[in-house]
């Protein structure tokens, strides 16, 4: 198979947008209804028939000829087909604790959804729903977890049962008259906070996998065929991007074989708003571990950025490293007692401000695209500090850019913190000689008006040490971040503390011009940072593991400190 063919069999469109030449040419691997979408008002199973046949056809007649799978949500029966048999929805077949009669409801739904030429359904549901606010309460079998591990025998009533040789755990779809099933939504949908749908699901370790992980061990044993990725987020971290769980614990430890399913336009909404950074969202759910894709609709943006991510993604990963490791932390907190980095992730409301925050020009530098680079975001493809500080934080967060805010906009919006982007425009070669060294207008009253008002993190945006030294009395931490170049996100893996700061100057940072030239070694040398200064932090994974080591050494009471400490950085309101 070729990149673009394996590509699109990872592929699922909606009905709308499918077209037989379109399952031809991008060999396209699965097509779905969504919610209510029909071939036609009051479709009977031959109208549904004819137009699946349709687009297999299409599919038949690509290179390759794989058969596209067809999906549809047959819920509590084939809930989109006029005058389908509906039964009851969970929440009362947990009430009847009768899971054979569960299973032979599945067996029914499967007979009537295969009657119109469909092989795949999105169900069950086995979120164990944990509060009645939830707007999906009713899709949920039980609060109790037994209950709704007891309720997985509907897979075997929809796929059939394997043979009593059949390895436990390899997927199994029992004959013409079975359809392939899916357990969703992995995992934890049910304990979302308030019970607000798609929200977050704040919940250790332990009770993650007590309550809301074991319905999936069991529709494992029983043959699941395909598992559905959840909206939802575990402590901050949204599930269609978390390949802990998805690759790591889903597929590794679990040992699941099928294949894992995103949610409708799921990877999408990794990000917030929904679609704000796509490349960025694609590489994130596939990289967790998602293998078929919901899209439904933006088929070739979809395939044109994974197609670009798998042919670019390994040298933009080493760019990524390079970032983080090149930035160097020259302040961090008024003083040593209180940081500020890492900056918590979850946060009601924080400020991006400054002229380097939301442009990759001036990230690049000069010698990028034009000899004395560019300005803006139009040139050439990457991620900004902006888009990775959106994609960096905890969905509810709200993140306000303003590239030149005033002190009364700062002081009236109740900023949790705030991170400031200045620096110097592109240049090259004699373009770039400076006898002031001084950032761009109007960045030094964007760093009075937001560091007077609001703690504060800037981020120089330079190619080399310039005038900082009459702000930094108002600055709570400092970063010289070079010409970091696309991408972005090289800048946020150190901001919130997914890596530690480690780099330290290439050069003497000055107090003032009249100092220059300065260099280490010379005689009255007085920098305002020394030659190979550079403040380092440790990843926040690495403080809890520390912590761990701490308390298995017999200091409980530190480790349960930190993981509160860390706990209230990352993941509460």
């Amino acid at each position: 198979m070729s990149l673009e063919e394996k590509i699109g069999q990872m592929v699922q469109i909606d009905r709308t947008i499918a077209t037989v030449q379109f399952l031809k040419d991008y060999s396209i691997g699965s097509v779905l209804s969504g919610g209510g979408s029909t071939p036609l008002p009051q479709a009977r199973a031959a109208d549904w028939v004819n137009m699946i046949n349709d687009f297999q056809r299409g599919s038949l007649a690509s290179r390759l000829g794989i058969p596209m799978i067809y999906g549809i949500d047959a819920v509590h029966g084939h809930n989109n087909v006029y005058n389908a048999t509906i039964f009851p929805h969970n929440v009362g077949l947990g009430a009847t604790r009768d899971p054979e009669l569960v299973k032979r409801i599945g067996a029914a739904t499967a007979l009537e959804v295969r009657a119109t030429g469909i092989p795949y359904v999105f169900a069950p549901c086995i979120a164990v729903c944990r509060d009645p606010r939830w707007g999906r309460c009713y899709e949920s079998y039980s609060e109790d977890h037994k209950i709704v591990q007891e309720m997985t025998d509907v897979i075997l009533g929809l796929q059939g049962d394997p043979p009593s040789n059949f390895r436990k755990g390899v997927p199994f779809v029992g004959g013409k008259d079975k359809v392939a099933a899916c357990a969703k939504h992995f995992v934890g949908d049910g304990g979302t906070t308030n019970g607000i749908n798609e929200n977050n699901t704040v919940i250790d370790m332990h009770g993650l996998l007590s309550i809301h992980m074991p319905a999936y061990s069991d529709s494992i044993i029983k043959g699941v065929s395909t598992i559905m990725v959840s909206y939802s987020s575990w402590n901050g971290e949204k599930m269609h991007a978390n390949r802990e769980l998805v690759t790591g614990f889903l597929k590794g430890t679990l040992k699941f074989k099928g294949f894992v399913i995103s949610d409708w336009q799921g990877i999408d909404r990794i990000t917030s708003p929904p679609h704000s950074n796509y490349t960025y969202s694609v590489q994130s759910g596939i990289q967790a571990g998602i293998d078929m894709v919901m899209i439904p609709f933006n088929l070739t943006e979809f395939i044109d950025d994974l197609t670009d991510l798998v042919k670019n993604n390994a040298h933009r990963d080493l760019a990524r490293e390079a970032v983080r490791k090149s930035l160097v932390l020259l302040k961090n907190g008024k003083n040593e007692s209180h940081p500020l980095i890492p900056l918590p992730k979850k946060a009601p409301k924080i400020l991006v401000a400054g002229s380097h925050a939301d442009n990759l020009g001036y990230q690049c530098g000069g010698w990028t695209i034009n000899w004395q680079g560019f300005s803006g975001n139009n040139y050439t493809r990457g991620t900004t500090i902006l888009g990775a500080i959106r994609s960096a934080v905890d969905s509810s967060t709200e993140v306000v850019y303003r590239d030149n805010p005033d002190s009364d906009f700062v002081k009236s919006n109740n900023f949790d913190y705030a991170i400031v982007a200045v620096g110097e425009a592109p240049y090259a070669e004699t373009a770039g000689d400076s006898m002031t060294l001084t950032m761009l207008d109007p960045d030094p009253s964007v760093i009075t008006n937001v560091c007077e008002a609001v703690k504060c993190v800037v981020i120089i945006i330079s190619g080399r040490p310039i005038v900082i030294e009459p702000y930094i009395s108002s600055v709570d931490a400092l970063v010289a971040a070079w010409l970091p170049g696309t991408e972005g996100q090289g800048v946020t893996d150190v901001l919130f503390g997914d890596y530690g700061f480690s780099g330290k100057l290439p050069r003497s940072w000055f107090k003032t011009v009249d100092q220059l030239p300065m260099n280490v070694g010379d005689p009255h040398y007085d920098p305002l940072f020394p030659f190979d200064f550079g403040l380092k932090t440790e990843s926040v994974p690495s403080i809890v593991a520390r912590s761990t080591s701490a308390g298995v050494d017999g200091k409980p009471f530190v480790f349960l400190v930190m993981i509160s400490l860390i706990f209230a950085l990352y993941f509460t309101d």
